[in-house]
């Protein structure tokens, strides 16, 4: 085998084989990603009340959502490759007790450093979505892989619908600590559940963690996400923001050269830079920016005052609860996209995804006056995104080897962060730039809400295009691309013994998926 290629290796594991039937594992991870999706948003009703209940000011209070895009940023990818090195479950597990310790932070405190300590742990859990990834592709039979993936991809935006309704009634009913006090709560049963039901994936990616790649990427991911982010505030010409853009730069062109030539790197740019790689992670970015938007506007439309010509005066409640449709409506599209990735492949559904999207965001244009019909586009749009990013880690699983996957599904889940930060401060600084007066307050015209749409739909499309440059064929899920079956990895051992050829994986238990003659397969069809 050469030298510098680690290998995957399987081992014994008794939890695994003595684990529930694998439908209660996957409730058990969807329920854990919709918990971990709650959190990202669970602050944002709270937002303007913040200085009043703490002190602090507007900039600091802000950090409660900053802070915690960027440990989700910095610890998916991470934490993904730490899964996939000394196993996923594990790795979940400790990604739960961090959420859970963050929130009892937030729960006792109400001095600005600690929630924004607490946020930040919270935001750490993120990595727990491309971990139940990984590990329902290692567990499931193949015929059941889709549809498990689908549904806990999708959980991140289902888990957005619901966190700001939840939050609004828990702010205008109950002191606002108890939200944090339920969020732990909850997510000690999630630790509890996924240690009764979940089994240990056997598959392991042998070698050294490499930490200075891992500090790296970080470094990388927190000047740009911190630029992008504060840019509004700080100025974009500001020489801290300038500052942070080009150190970004310079940090990742020294990562990337460094992970080159590592043996075992933190991301494989190798297989990264494969079209039916790279070319999903910039799908990613691009529909994560045209989703953000239809979050972060539709609820502050609807709350604007009447008197601005197309607000409606909702309460804080109701604005939250136009969002709910669209949560139900991912639910119950997750298990159709994957039909449709089965069918034709997941690149059908996510080109299908992208253009119900920008059409979503079309409607949103012309309907901007009557609640219902404000509903009714933003559902299209979120639609569109269950579509989406259901298909995603479908498309992301057929380009990169079985044991990379963790890591893999973690640098995709980043690449929507990433998207979602970009369409944040494109939609605040359009909206705080162009206003009018009325009744004594500064407010966004309706053109400004409009050109938010426009530009969303434009991400929308360009996600379309991107999508159908995306390489076609049938192909494994061990990661071959079109016609070739190479995964990166040749000669796979297992802790028993025996050298398996590449592409493949064996151990010393039955791992689910086609066998033949020992040898695992999970075929994955892509659409032309």
């Amino acid at each position: 085998m050469p030298a510098d290629i680690p290998a995957p290796t399987t081992g014994t594991n008794t939890a695994a084989a003595e684990a529930p039937h694998p439908r209660f594992a996957v409730g058990v991870l969807a329920f854990c990603g919709v918990v971990v999706a709650v959190m990202q948003t669970i602050v944002v009703p709270l937002l303007p009340h913040i200085p009043a209940l703490t002190g602090a000011s507007p900039a600091a209070a802000s950090w409660l959502v900053t802070v915690t895009l960027l440990t989700g940023a910095v610890f998916t990818p991470v934490l993904g490759r730490v899964g996939d090195m000394y196993g996923k479950r594990r790795v979940l597990v400790a990604s739960l007790l961090v959420l859970v310790v963050g929130s009892v932070l937030c729960a006792v405190s109400s001095h600005i450093g600690v929630l924004i300590t607490g946020r930040a742990l919270q935001g750490a859990a993120l990595a727990v979505l491309p971990l139940g990834i990984s590990i329902l592709r290692d567990e499931l039979p193949p015929e059941r892989v889709l549809s498990a993936v689908a549904l806990m991809s999708s959980t991140l935006g289902i888990g957005a619908a619901i966190g700001l309704p939840v939050a609004a009634l828990v702010v205008e009913n109950f002191d606002w600590h108890t939200m944090f006090w339920v969020s732990g709560a909850i997510g000690v049963i999630d630790i509890v559940l996924v240690l009764w039901c979940v089994p240990e994936s056997p598959l392991r990616t042998r070698g050294r963690f490499d930490a200075l790649g891992a500090l790296g990427l970080s470094g990388a991911l927190v000047c740009l996400l911190l630029a992008v982010t504060q840019g509004a505030d700080w100025g974009w010409t500001s020489a801290r923001t300038v500052g942070l853009l080009v150190a970004a730069v310079v940090v990742a062109l020294i990562w990337g050269a460094y992970e080159l030539r590592v043996v075992s790197p933190m991301v494989d740019l190798r297989v990264s830079a494969r079209p039916a790689v790279l070319l999903t992670n910039i799908a990613a970015l691009l529909i994560g920016f045209a989703f953000y938007a239809n979050s972060l506007v539709t609820a502050q439309m609807v709350q604007e005052p009447k008197e601005t010509g197309y607000g409606l005066g909702a309460s804080l409640v109701v604005s939250g609860l136009c969002l709910l449709p669209g949560g139900v409506m991912m639910v119950v599209l997750s298990p159709v996209s994957a039909r449709i990735s089965a069918k034709y492949g997941p690149k059908v559904s996510l080109a299908l995804a992208a253009g119900v999207i920008g059409s979503g965001y079309v409607v949103r244009y012309f309907t901007s006056h009557d609640l219902w019909l404000i509903i009714a586009g933003a559902t299209v749009v979120a639609s569109g995104t269950a579509i989406a990013y259901s298909a995603l880690p479908a498309l992301v699983m057929r380009g990169v080897p079985v044991s990379e996957t963790g890591a893999a599904n973690g640098l995709n889940t980043l690449m929507r962060s990433i998207g979602q930060a970009f369409c944040s401060a494109t939609v605040a600084a359009v909206l705080a730039n162009i206003t009018f007066r009325v009744g004594g307050r500064t407010a966004p015209t309706l053109h400004a809400y409009q050109l938010v749409f426009l530009i969303a739909a434009g991400a929308a499309l360009a996600a379309l295009l991107v999508t159908l440059c995306l390489p076609g064929g049938r192909t494994p899920a061990t990661g071959a691309t079109g016609s070739t079956d190479v995964t990166g990895v040749t000669g796979m051992t297992g802790e028993a013994g025996g050298t398996v050829g590449a592409g493949t994986v064996e151990g010393n238990r039955d791992v689910p998926g086609d066998r033949k003659d020992g040898v695992r397969t999970m075929p994955i069809q892509e659409g032309a």
